[in-house]
C-alpha cells in the first residue's frame, strides 16, 4: 500500500521545505543585488504568483492523479513507457540529480562556516582573509567531501524513516522554526542605524532601470526558486488522497511561504549591508565572504552569524529531502527495491556525482569547457536549460495534451475556496508556456 501523508499541515510544511531552500536565502538576495533591488523584488512577486502558482498546482495536481512518482507516472498517463511525452518524468528526474550533486556540496560549505562561526573562526580577521580562507577551504577535497557526506547520512536516514517518520516529522518542526528565526534576524537588521537606506533601495522600485535581461532574471529566479521543473511536487502530490486534498489552496500556501522566505532574506540582509557600508551587489559570494564580513562587523555577531547559517542548513536539508524523498521513491515505484534500499542507492549516487563538482574548486580546476569548470558548467545546465526545459515540457503538457477542462476537473477535485476558475485558462494555455520558453531562449543566450 502507498504511503500517504498523515496531515494537510505535514503535506504543506514538507513541500514548503523542498520550495524554501538555499535559492531563496542565498541566490535570491544576491539576484536583487545584482538587478537593482525594488523593481527586481517587484517584478519577481508577480512571476511567483501569477506563473508560479498556476504551473506548481499542475504539477502537484498531475502527481495525485497517478499516484506515482513523475517516471512511472508519465508513463501510466500516456500508457507506454516510450511516448514522448514521459520526457516530463525524465527530464525533471535527470535534472534534480543534477542540482543536487552540487547543492550537497553548497549545502557542506554551509555546514562548515557554521561550525567556523561558532569555534570564532572569522572573530577580528580582515575581508580579504575571509576571502582566501574560503578559498582555500573549496579548493581543499577531503574536508568538503566528508562534510558532503554527512549531509547525506542525516538526509538519507531521514528519509529512510517514511514519509510520515522522516519527512513529514522533520519539516513540520524545521519550517517553523526557519520562519522563527528569520523574523528574528530580520528585527535584527532593521535595528541597526541606518538601515532604513538598505531598506529604501530593496522596497523603492526604479522601474526606469527595468530591462528585458531584468524582467528574465526574476522570471528565472521565481521559477528556481519555486522548484518548478525538479518533479519533486509530482512526486510530494502523489502521497496526497485524492478526494481529501485542496490542491489550488495548497500549491497558493506553498508558494506564498517560499515567495515570504525569499522576501524576508532581502529585509534581513540588505539593511545590515547598508548599515555597515558593504556593497549588496557582490554576486554569489555574498553569503560565505559579504555576509561573514557583515557578522564579524556588528555587536554579538558570532551568534547572529551562527544562527543565519543554521537557518542555511534548515533550508538546505528539507530542500534536498524533499528531492531525495522523491528520487528514492521513483526507485521503489520504477524498480520495486525497497524503501532502504532505494536510499542508499541515491544517496551513494549523488555522492559519487558529488565528487568531481568539490575537485573541480582544487585539483580539477583546470579541467573546463566553454570557459567553465565542472560545477559552473553543471550548475548553468541544469539551471538555464535542463529545468526551464522540463518546466516547459510540464506546461505544453498541461496545455496541450491534458488540456485545459482535464486539467480544471482534476484539480478542483476537494479544493476549497480558491479553485481552478476560468481565469486561470489563458495562463495556462497561453502565457506560462510561452513564458517558460522565453526562459529557456534566454538561458541558451539567443536574446
Amino acid at each position: 500500500m502507498r504511503e500517504s501523508w498523515g496531515s494537510r499541515f505535514g503535506f504543506v510544511m514538507a513541500t514548503a521545505g523542498f520550495a524554501v531552500g538555499l535559492g531563496n536565502i542565498w541566490r535570491f538576495p544576491y539576484m536583487v543585488g545584482e538587478n537593482g533591488g525594488g523593481a527586481f523584488l517587484m517584478v519577481y512577486i508577480a512571476c511567483a504568483v501569477l506563473i508560479g502558482i498556476p504551473l506548481f498546482t499542475a504539477e502537484i495536481s498531475l502527481g495525485r492523479k497517478t499516484q506515482l512518482t513523475p517516471i512511472a507516472g508519465m508513463a501510466r498517463l500516456t500508457g507506454s513507457s516510450t511516448h514522448p511525452w514521459n520526457i516530463v518524468g525524465w527530464l525533471g528526474t535527470i535534472a534534480s540529480v543534477m542540482i543536487l550533486s552540487y547543492y550537497t556540496m553548497i549545502l557542506g560549505w554551509v555546514v562548515s562556516y557554521f561550525i567556523q562561526i561558532v569555534t570564532g573562526r572569522f572573530s577580528g580577521i580582515p575581508t580579504h582573509e575571509i576571502q582566501a580562507t574560503f578559498d582555500t577551504f573549496v579548493a581543499t577535497p577531503l574536508p568538503v567531501l566528508g562534510y558532503v557526506s554527512l549531509v547525506l547520512v542525516v538526509i538519507g536516514v531521514t528519509v529512510a524513516r517514511g514519509v510520515q517518520g522522516g519527512i513529514e516529522r522533520v519539516a513540520k518542526i524545521a519550517m517553523p522554526l526557519l520562519f522563527v528565526m528569520l523574523l528574528v534576524l530580520v528585527g535584527r537588521s532593521l535595528s541597526f542605524p541606518g538601515a532604513a537606506r538598505g531598506l529604501t533601495w530593496y522596497l523603492k522600485p526604479d522601474f526606469s532601470a527595468l530591462t528585458g535581461q531584468t524582467v528574465l532574471a526574476a522570471l528565472g529566479q521565481a521559477f528556481f526558486s519555486i522548484g518548478i521543473g525538479m518533479s519533486a511536487a509530482f512526486g510530494l502530490g502523489s502521497y496526497l488522497h485524492r478526494d481529501k486534498s485542496d490542491i489550488p489552496g495548497n500549491a497558493a500556501i506553498v508558494v506564498a511561504c517560499d515567495t515570504s522566505v525569499a522576501f524576508l532574506a532581502g529585509l534581513m540582509i540588505f539593511p545590515a549591508l547598508f548599515a555597515f557600508g558593504l556593497e549588496p551587489d557582490s554576486g554569489p559570494r555574498l553569503l560565505f565572504v559579504t555576509m561573514t564580513n557583515l557578522f564579524d562587523r556588528m555587536p554579538a555577531g558570532q551568534f547572529f552569524g551562527a544562527a543565519f547559517f543554521f537557518l542555511l542548513i534548515l533550508a538546505g536539508l528539507t530542500s534536498a529531502m524533499a528531492q531525495i524523498e522523491v528520487l528514492a521513491a521513483t526507485l521503489l515505484d520504477t524498480f520495486r527495491v525497497t524503501r532502504k534500499q532505494g536510499v542508499a542507492i541515491v544517496c551513494t549516487g549523488l555522492f559519487l556525482l558529488a565528487i568531481p563538482n568539490v575537485l573541480s574548486q582544487g585539483p580539477w580546476a583546470h579541467i573546463q569547457a566553454f570557459g567553465k569548470d565542472i560545477f559552473v558548467l553543471v550548475d548553468t545546465f541544469s539551471g538555464n536549460f535542463l529545468l526551464v526545459a522540463s518546466g516547459l515540457a510540464l506546461a505544453a503538457y498541461t496545455a496541450f495534451a491534458w488540456g485545459w477542462e482535464r486539467f480544471r476537473d482534476e484539480t478542483n477535485v476537494g479544493a476549497g475556496r480558491l479553485k481552478v476558475s476560468p481565469s486561470w485558462k489563458p495562463f495556462i494555455k497561453y502565457i506560462i508556456p510561452i513564458a517558460v520558453a522565453v526562459i529557456l531562449l534566454g538561458g541558451l543566450g539567443v536574446f
